[in-house]
């Protein structure tokens, strides 16, 4: 009788230790870092119509670009451009912004210094090294409507 007592003790303690919830929480990487953007899609939406969607796949130049999200909801995107005539590339002033972002929608808010309208956007996938930005567009016609969709690749460690 006490071989099973202690059996049945020792079986509950094995369940009772193995049923944590902690190994059921996956922690999304941080958006904090320097991002590379590679690629962005351009999807426009016409009400009543079958979506377009372009690739733009970006040369040399425009992968020297970098966007930086920092820790304290700053951010700084510098632009590179192909140049106007052969020789370097042509670098962009660079436009600091303050963001938003929440975790759980996924949904972010940046604003651009000297622009009066934010953008919207939301976090597609983030990953230790990847970071797709969907970002919705303005148009004249509201029944039309045009999100651009960043690719990024990590291009420093994370802090």
């Amino acid at each position: 009788m006490k071989k099973l007592a202690l059996l049945f003790s020792g079986l509950s303690l094995l369940v009772a230790s193995g049923c944590s919830t902690s190994n059921d929480y996956v922690e999304e990487a941080p958006l904090i870092g320097f991002w590379q953007p590679l690629k962005e899609v351009v999807t426009t939406v016409e009400v009543g119509e079958q979506p377009v969607s372009d690739v733009i796949t970006y040369t040399d130049c425009q992968k020297e670009s970098r966007w930086w999200f920092s820790s304290e909801v700053k951010g700084k995107r510098i632009d590179v451009k192909d140049p106007v005539t052969p020789g370097l590339c042509d670098i962009q002033p660079d436009a600091n912004f303050t963001y938003s972002y929440d975790n759980n929608s996924k949904n972010m808010q940046m604003k651009y210094q000297g622009v009066v309208a934010p953008v919207n956007a939301k976090v597609i996938t983030l990953s230790e090294t990847t970071l797709n930005l969907a970002v919705r567009e303005e148009t004249e016609d509201p029944a039309v409507f045009k999100t651009r969709t960043y690719t990024f690749k990590r291009v420093n460690p994370q802090h």
